[in-house]
């Protein structure tokens, strides 16, 4: 009998779309046969195709809510049905050189863009911020103090409030760093909103509202971000709905092609924040993507190239003066190779106090960003109100430290052998004159009203000079700002703030050793920079060559690889890198490039679960229309059946998405047959791509009248004949391992002994969760 016509196992199927919490209809269980549900696009499996009804199966379903979150993974496979295979054999040479050429095109174009992008954030940046301070400046040479502390106040707290009412109101996934969200996209979760048009809007104008207002954030993360969406952008294959459907375009109408074009996207995104092109290929390499080839490498290495240039050109034409406020800085080329690079046995010591400082504090500063995390989400749940409140309440304790703090440091008379103005009037400088007599500067107000950028500079520099306190109020404040900052509604990096507090602390250092040591105080500040990035984010190659890249400084190499690796060595041992653990706090399905212990005691067929729903090859169209309407899952398997095997086999795996292209055009028969190479003709294999970031085929688009119901559709066609598949009894940890490596969004499990059914259940990466798992298997000690 077809259980999908039992209408008692109907509503015991319907139900499971609306529990979220842990259940158990009666309490009867088969031993190893464990049953979990999590309202997302994973496919529930059990050890028995519903196709043949199970007198038991209504009591042997129980739900577990451990994952509830509509989140959806990426079909990165290829599906090899008989229309691709046929469009395969039938693409002309001419096609494939407009594939070719079109993914270099693309490339190229990604890096042009994010390359202009990357200068006019830069440029808005420093004008913007440039004319508050001068303002502000002005006012206070004029003694005209609290007015000074008004308009410094008014446009901090105007531009914040800007940045977080586009955060809250258009975008809300703009808010953030961005570089958790791309790294999971690359990982295979296709989170809601990510990658949205609308996100690179307010990523690009919130990130420069954002760090205009003077919050302790940086614009490096959120260029990552920006890549990634422009990368997405340009990769969705043209718009149907627009009719920007251009033929050459179609060829990008799948994940696995916009996946390399969001991976180059990234690599853009931080060679146009750092102006380092080979240290973006690596940060995508170490850091963001989990799958990686030979030719992915090449394009984004052509992607950055294309930044480098168009920054280059761009940044020379502002040298000439004609991009207002905007001179040299901006784009944070820190240049130190004028300091003598030499060192000894003491500087070496030193180099190891820095890197075991910088992992200490850095998994302290991740431990405090996940709890201010936490606690920001009870507010952020409240409303677009309550977020833009929370960020203006940030921005005016920003303001109060960054115009009061200054007040207390004492007056430092203006060095003699300068080739700059001091104190700075009238002009942006480094020298601050706060409310210091003639011929004198303010250090903390040099460090604290002054950009991000050119308060790194003067750490950086070998010349200037800071009291030990001034440096010790500094870094505590930097160091409490940017973790209360991180979090509320504003496009905001976390390079800055990190920057800014390690080369604080390396500059202590630097003064601490100096009787000793041979080294420039200006790189001690530099090696603590490093050493507290390698803390907090666990990155190390990408994080050498960036900064080597940042600093012009070769001879500073070992040094730097030496706190890196330390640093991450000693953070490693208290919690997780601050990217990492923001991944997890959202709730993305993240798996690991390495199983958890426990997983090797397991075998695939220990989390399959239920109820699993297969179609026969050649399926009733009331049997599909129920299947996709009772469940959200992506894919089916399909299973040759007598009279046209001798017995059942798995014949591959349907997607839901083709399902509904097919039931769409009503190619149906009223006989129960195969329909031969006739749908060869009727379709393209571009009918059956993946829709871009627009409204997609609907089940609801779709109207079926009661006498179609009843006819039949051959499923043969659109079938992946070709699954991957893993016998029951394979170990769990060799599966995710497989998994991972394949960017599988499906994994079929198959008996390991014959005549059972042809397939167990499917594995999605749901399956391979802690929450899942250990929901499953209480008793599985979890890091052991």
């Amino acid at each position: 009998m077809d259980c999908h016509s039992d209408p008692h196992l109907n509503d015991e199927l319907n139900n499971l779309n609306d529990v979220e919490h842990l259940g158990e209809l009666d309490g009867k269980e088969e031993d190893d046969e464990k049953l979990w549900s999590d309202n997302s696009e994973r496919n529930m499996s059990i050890r028995q195709p519903l196709l043949r009804k199970r007198t038991n199966v209504t009591s042997q379903i129980a739900v577990i809510g451990a994952n509830v979150s509509p989140i959806e993974s990426l079909d990165y496979e290829i599906i090899e049905n008989e229309l691709f295979k046929q469009d395969w054999r039938s693409r002309k040479k001419s096609q494939i050189y407009q594939y070719i050429f079109m993914k270099w095109a693309l490339a190229l174009l990604i890096g042009l863009f994010t390359g202009l992008i990357g200068f006019f954030s830069n440029i808005a940046v420093e004008n913007i911020a440039g004319f508050k301070l001068l303002l502000t400046g002005d006012l206070m040479m004029d003694g005209k103090y609290l007015k000074a502390f008004l308009v410094f106040a008014g446009c901090n707290i105007g531009l914040a409030a800007a940045a977080g009412a586009l955060c809250a109101y258009i975008a809300p996934a703009a808010a953030g760093s961005g570089i958790p969200e791309v790294k999971a996209y690359l990982n295979g979760v296709d989170a809601p909103s990510i990658l949205a048009p609308s996100t690179l809007f307010v990523k690009i104008f919130g990130s420069v509202l954002g760090v205009s207002a003077g919050f302790v954030v940086g614009k490096e993360g959120p260029m990552v971000h920006t890549g990634a969406c422009l990368a997405n952008l340009l990769g969705q294959g043209g718009s149907r709905k627009y009719g920007l459907t251009w033929a050459w375009l179609r060829y990008f109408k799948n994940d696995r092609d916009r996946r390399d074009l969001i991976t180059c996207g990234a690599a853009a995104g931080v060679a146009a924040a750092f102006r380092a092109p080979v240290g973006g290929v690596l940060f995508a390499l170490e850091e963001a993507a989990s799958w990686w080839r030979s030719a992915l490498l090449w394009r984004t290495f052509f992607t950055t190239a294309a930044v480098a240039i168009v920054l280059r050109g761009l940044v020379q034409y502002c040298w000439t003066g004609k991009c207002g406020l905007f001179g040299k800085g901006g784009l944070i080329m820190y240049d130190v190779s004028a300091a003598e690079a030499t060192y000894n046995g003491y500087d070496v010591l030193a180099v190891i106090f820095l890197g075991v400082i910088g992992g200490v504090l850095g998994s302290f500063y991740n431990y405090c960003v996940d709890k201010v995390l936490r606690t920001y989400s009870f507010i952020n749940e409240k409303g677009p109100s309550f977020r833009i409140l929370l960020v203006i309440i940030v921005s005016s304790l920003t303001t109060i430290c960054a115009f009061g703090i200054p007040w207390f440091a004492s007056c430092k008379p203006c060095p003699t052998d300068l080739d700059v103005k001091c104190p700075t009037i009238g002009e942006s400088g480094n020298y601050k004159s706060f409310q210091c007599p003639p011929d004198h500067y303010n250090d903390l107000a040099s460090l604290f009203l002054n950009t991000n950028d050119d308060a790194i500079r003067n750490l950086f520099s070998s010349t200037r000079e800071f009291q030990l306190p001034s440096l010790f109020i500094f870094f505590v404040t930097v160091f409490a700002l940017g973790i209360i900052t991180y979090g509320i509604a504003v496009p905001a990096g976390l390079f800055i703030p990190v920057i800014l507090a390690g080369s604080v602390y390396g500059r202590l250092v630097g003064r601490l050793f100096h009787s000793v040591s041979a080294l420039d105080i200006g790189l001690f500040s530099l090696l603590g920079a490093a050493s507290f990035l390698g803390g907090t984010m666990r990155m190390t190659v990408s994080l050498c060559v960036i900064l080597l890249e940042l600093t012009n400084d070769l001879l500073l190499l070992p040094l730097v690889m030496v706190t890196l690796l330390i640093s991450k060595t000693v953070a490693d041992s208290f919690n997780k890198g601050v990217y990492d653990q923001i991944v997890k706090l959202k709730g993305l399905p993240f798996l690991e490039a390495h199983p958890e212990p426990y997983m090797k005691h397991l075998v695939a067929g220990d989390v399959v679960s239920g109820p699993l729903i297969t179609f026969s090859s050649i399926e009733k169209v009331e049997n599909i229309m129920y299947a996709l309407k009772g469940t959200r899952h992506n894919g089916f398997p399909v299973i040759d059946e007598p009279p046209f095997t001798e017995s059942p086999e798995l014949c591959g795996l349907v997607l839901r998405s083709h399902l509904l292209v097919l039931l769409k055009a009503k190619y149906f028969t009223k006989e129960r047959a195969r329909t031969g190479r006739g749908i060869v003709k009727k379709f393209s294999p571009f009918d059956f791509a993946k829709p871009g970031t627009g409204k997609g085929l609907k089940l609801e688009d779709i109207t079926i009248t009661e006498e179609e119901m009843g006819m039949y559709v051959d499923l043969h066609p659109i079938t992946n004949t070709s699954p991957y598949t893993v016998v029951e009894t394979m170990s769990l940890a060799k599966a995710q391992i497989l998994f991972r490596q394949l960017a599988l969004r499906h994994m079929c499990v198959v008996p390991k002994s014959q005549g059972r059914p042809p397939i167990v259940g499917i594995l999605t990466r749901h399956d391979f969760m802690p929450e899942h798992i250990l929901g499953l298997y209480p008793h599985v000690e979890a890091h052991k």
